[in-house]
């Protein structure tokens, strides 16, 4: 038999790696411990002293059309 050229090699290279590469991430999400819910990061925030997600976002959503509007009023100024 003749040694693989190098333009054989490269096709042969090329499939190797593409099926080795998901198969070692597969096998990295297999040994990750899942992280739960019970575990916190950081200090808990009492509920009392939090705004509500609603009220955030209302605000968040006020703010950002504050900018709209402003950017908008710019462009027909020009």
């Amino acid at each position: 038999r003749e040694a693989p050229t190098p333009k054989m090699l490269a096709p042969c290279l090329l499939r190797r790696v593409v099926l080795t590469v998901p198969l070692v991430l597969v096998v990295a999400l297999l040994f990750l411990e899942p992280v739960r819910s019970d575990q916190e990061a950081g200090t808990a925030i009492p509920a009392e002293s939090r705004p509500c997600v609603d009220c955030h976002a209302f605000e968040f959503m006020q703010r950002a059309l504050q900018d709209l509007k402003k950017t908008a009023y710019n462009l027909d100024t020009r």
